[in-house]
C-alpha cells in the first residue's frame, strides 16, 4: 500500500480528469507510475548502452532496415 499526498491543485485536476472519464484516481496515479518506471528503464539501458561504448546508429538507419520508414 502507498499513501500520495498530492498538492491540492493537482489533486482537483486529477480528481476532474476521474470524474470526466468514470475511472478513479488510483487508475491514473497507477498509470502515470507505470510509464515513468518503463521510461526510466528504458533511459537506464540507453545509458548502459552508452557507458560500454557501444556503436550507436542513427534512428533513420534503424527505421528503413525495420521497413518503417514513411
Amino acid at each position: 500500500m502507498l499513501a500520495v499526498r498530492l498538492d491540492p491543485t493537482m489533486d482537483e485536476k486529477l480528481a476532474r480528469l476521474a470524474q470526466e472519464k468514470g475511472r478513479s484516481k488510483s487508475d491514473y496515479v497507477k498509470q502515470a507510475i507505470s510509464d515513468f518506471l518503463d521510461e526510466r528503464e528504458d533511459y537506464l539501458l540507453a545509458l548502459a548502452v552508452l557507458e560500454r561504448g557501444e556503436p550507436s546508429r542513427p534512428l533513420a538507419d534503424v527505421r528503413r532496415e525495420l521497413g518503417l520508414e514513411r
